[in-house]
């Protein structure tokens, strides 16, 4: 079992900036933090979940094509926990910001949520124009 905790969503102005962080805990299913796949995901009213970012086991990054450019994946297997820095926000980055977990998912399935086993409760991130 994973536990996944999301922290740091709040308001922020156009073009501002918030770091969201993703606290995980558990027995992690007898392996560790650092064997997992974390990824971020989003929700806004009305709308399906969409892919962010994910970091696999190997520290390889990826990001959705709308966040390229502005936000930044990275996890610190240490403390186990990933972050989420998010430049230049704009009032379509307004969701629900989802942290989410897994193993073994293949690099083609990185942004399909129904590949991660355990998600955090989310946070709010909203934009105001």
């Amino acid at each position: 079992q994973v536990q996944l905790v999301e922290s740091g969503g709040g308001l922020v102005q156009t073009g501002g900036s918030l770091r969201l962080s993703c606290a995980a805990s558990g027995s992690y299913s007898g392996s560790t933090f650092s064997a997992y796949t974390l990824g971020w995901f989003r929700q806004a009213p009305g709308k399906e979940r969409e892919f962010v970012a994910a970091v696999r086991a190997n520290g390889h990054l990826y990001h959705g094509d709308s966040v390229k450019g502005r936000f930044t994946m990275s996890r610190d297997n240490a403390k186990n926990t990933v972050y989420l820095q998010m430049n230049s926000l704009t009032p379509q980055d307004t969701a629900v910001y989802y942290c989410a977990a897994g193993r073994r998912i293949i690099l083609s399935a990185l942004s399909t949520a129904s590949q991660y086993d355990y998600w955090g409760q989310g946070t709010q991130v909203t934009v105001s124009s």
